[in-house]
């Protein structure tokens, strides 16, 4: 997640604050009017969320929700700043990555008792345990998306390549092996976009067993770099480097919109990105265009990979708790959980949501996302303190330089364990 400037998040609360953020609270006649601060972002999400908020306030004249527009580009700063300064939103709307430092700071509620008992158990425990910081539970998450390959179907095709399917992916070896046969001249069989290489590298490589982090009986954590833990790495930096030269380093510095314009002039085959890139592809893609969704390759322990999934929390200081985890509530409903997924092209956590026709769709490969909501566990990195500076500063310069070439493994593996083992102690002191 992106952070800005401290300065930059000041002016953001500012402005927050002059279009009416501030704490709901009770008006003179009984009234309680709770602050929902949300992300939504796309028209489509947006829209949804703007409904359920009307569709509550016309249910509940008692109980009125004001709703608070955020931006994912500031979230973690602007919230700091309304915490520090009194005036947080009741409900936020976040994601599980970026919920420690406030879960261990006491900004957030624990809401094991605020929940009904109907939302606790639609949502499986290994969801749960995203928004689980020691002993309580600060977030509900209830959107996430897999990584998948978006591929070319012309081009595997005249390829001849096995198609991968969720019950019989590609191994990360075959996977290598049909990038290698899509690749020649000028064109590639992948491309990564690894602008920002930490959670791609530590989320995918759950499914060959990799974790990197590890919690002693002590409770204090560790980085190693074991074998489980460079299936994924060196899979990109072969298929980068000449050993493979089956994907572009061109676009190691790009985010996953940025390869869009190649992957629909054929330059490269496939591209790992985020389940809900479908949607800016059925957008932007040239008419007749041919394009398919498969799963992320398996390992020895699958198709698992890590997740962190958008969450809603509820503010310490707020006076209306029990409110605000019944407004909670009536958003992750069922049938307004599968609203709010399929405004965002994302998967809802919840398994009655999950069982919905409409995400089960073979139109713009609905089912095959679906079809990988069970494989999905929590980000490794999901409660280790300290894992922001060691993302910033060594995970992601030292994977940007091994994915280019610049350095080998072995230094990779130093700059990851030695350096980031420092970072890591002066955050369990």
């Amino acid at each position: 997640m992106r952070r800005v400037s401290r300065l930059a998040a000041v002016a953001a609360a500012v402005a927050l604050l002059l279009t009416g953020c501030s704490s709901g609270g009770t008006a003179d006649d009984g009234k309680i009017t709770l602050e929902f601060q949300s992300l939504a972002w796309q028209k489509e999400s947006v829209d949804a969320n703007k409904q359920l908020v009307k569709e509550w306030n016309a249910a509940h004249p008692d109980i009125q929700v004001k709703y608070v527009q955020g931006s994912w580009d500031s979230v973690h700063d602007q919230l700091l700043t309304s915490f520090e300064g009194g005036e947080a939103p009741d409900v936020i709307h976040d994601a599980s990555d970026d919920l420690a430092d406030f879960a261990y700071g006491g900004y957030l509620a624990d809401l094991r008792d605020l929940l009904p008992a109907r939302l606790k158990s639609d949502i499986p425990q290994h969801s749960w345990e995203t928004a689980t910081f020691g002993d309580g539970v600060y977030g509900v998450p209830f959107l996430q998306e897999p990584r998948v390959l978006i591929a070319n179907a012309k081009i595997l095709k005249a390829a001849g390549v096995r198609i991968p399917t969720p019950e019989k992916p590609w191994s990360w070896e075959e996977f290598r092996a049909v990038t290698k046969k899509l690749s020649g001249g000028k064109k590639f069989g992948v491309a990564w976009p690894l602008k920002e290489p930490v959670s791609a590298t530590l989320n995918l490589s759950l499914s060959a067993g990799g974790r990197m982090f590890h919690r002693g009986a002590d409770g204090k954590v560790t980085v190693r770099f074991d074998a489980a833990d460079q299936v994924v790495p060196r899979t990109v930096h072969d298929q980068v480097v000449d050993t493979d030269g089956s994907a572009s380093g061109a676009t190691l510095g790009m985010g996953g919109s940025d390869t869009l314009p190649g992957f629909f002039a054929g330059k490269y085959a496939m591209v790992p990105l985020g389940f809900s890139y479908r949607q800016q592809i059925v957008q932007q893609a040239p008419k007749g265009f041919d394009w398919q969704v498969l799963p992320a390759p398996a390992g020895r322990d699958g198709l698992a990979q890590g997740v962190s999934p958008q969450t809603l929390s509820v503010a310490e200081d707020s006076p209306h708790k029990k409110e605000a985890a019944q407004f909670i509530d009536f958003l992750l409903r069922p049938p307004n959980m599968v609203r709010l997924a399929l405004g965002d092209w994302m998967l809802p956590t919840g398994t009655e949501a999950l069982k919905d026709p409409a995400l089960h769709t073979e139109k713009n490969d609905w089912a095959t996302g679906t079809a990988l909501a069970g494989d999905l566990r929590s980000a490794p990195a999901q409660s280790v303190r300290g894992y922001a500076e060691w993302k910033d500063k060594v995970a992601t310069p030292a994977l940007q330089e091994y994915y280019s070439g610049s350095i080998g493994l072995g230094e990779l593996r130093k700059r990851l364990v030695e350096d980031g083992n420092l970072v890591l102690a002066r955050y369990q002191r």
